[in-house]
């Protein structure tokens, strides 16, 4: 391996903080990317990983050499697609919710694929929180208010959101009219925040203002799908967005409670680490995704 490649090589190892990671990654075996490694130490004359058994983490000197080759790479990568084919290329790490996935990104991929053929995609599906740089994803789309100050946020838009409950549950609980009614006499099938730990609160908007309850949940769940399920078979009222139970609502598996008093909508967003370099082919596919949900009937 060359300097430059080292280099390459050593970023990997730091974001993803494993040698056996960094080195699948970049298609090397991990004893060569060890070697390199102990290389490139030996040439800059300083340590610049701390090694335990479990985790690779950065020396003060190799934070600092970190950041520098961050910058020298992302030049260098400028100068270079100015003269080349810099056409799109590689394979792209996209984490988005299951369903959203099928419901919006699967219908549009084909032809995706096709404009980009030299892209390859690996789509990971889930809801929980993950470290993209340490996990090395290139991008996440996400529902709700992000918080990571770490991240480039790109807004795709707002989700409509709604209350649901199956015909079951409402013959046995009665169509409430207003959310005073719900204290008394009904359930809620209780989603537990990934970020905070706690059950989240139904919510309903009226005339401006919002009012929150929690009401009695016999089943918590931290899974959207298996909340949806639980709805199904009538353990109580469930909030998420509309898209979600499209065709619930239209077969009548499932009812809208108290329409004239729904829920905040859900801002939908793409992240992604704001430390290295806006790939060809994650630039492309942030463009894709923006139109999409521009015209997406949420």
């Amino acid at each position: 391996m060359d300097r430059i490649d080292r280099m390459r090589l050593f970023i990997r190892v730091v974001e993803r903080g494993s040698f056996t990671a960094a080195a699948a990654d970049i298609g090397l075996p991990r004893s060569t990317a060890t070697e390199a490694i102990k290389d490139l130490e030996a040439h800059l004359g300083v340590r610049l990983l701390e090694r335990t058994t479990r985790h690779v983490a950065p020396t003060l000197d190799g934070q600092s050499y970190y950041q520098r080759c961050l910058a020298l790479l992302l030049d260098l990568d400028e100068a270079e697609n100015s003269f080349r084919d810099a056409r799109p290329r590689g394979l792209l790490r996209v984490d988005a919710n299951s369903q959203l996935t099928r419901s919006f990104l699967l219908p549009h991929l084909p032809a995706f694929m096709a404009r980009y053929p030299l892209i390859d995609l690996h789509l990971g599906q889930g809801d929980r929180l993950i470290d993209l740089v340490r996990e090395g994803v290139d991008c996440v789309i996400r529902a709700g208010d992000p918080t990571d100050s770490s991240m480039i946020i790109r807004r795709l838009g707002l989700i409509e959101e709604v209350t649901v409950a199956s015909p079951s549950y409402i013959a046995a609980h009665g169509m409430p009219k207003t959310p005073d009614e719900l204290a008394d006499h009904h359930r809620m099938v209780g989603f537990v925040s990934s970020r905070t730990g706690e059950t989240l609160p139904l919510e309903f908007m009226h005339n401006g203002v919002l009012r929150t309850m929690r009401l009695t949940s016999r089943v918590t769940v931290g899974n959207l799908d298996t909340m949806a399920e639980l709805a199904r078979l009538g353990f109580g009222l469930v909030q998420a967005p509309r898209y979600r139970f499209a065709p619930d609502l239209a077969s009548g598996a499932l009812l809208q409670v108290l329409p004239d008093f729904p829920p905040t909508p859900t801002l939908l967003s793409a992240l992604y680490p704001q430390n290295r370099q806006l790939a060809p082919r994650l630039r492309v596919f942030l463009d894709w995704i923006v139109g999409i949900f521009e015209t997406a009937a949420f």
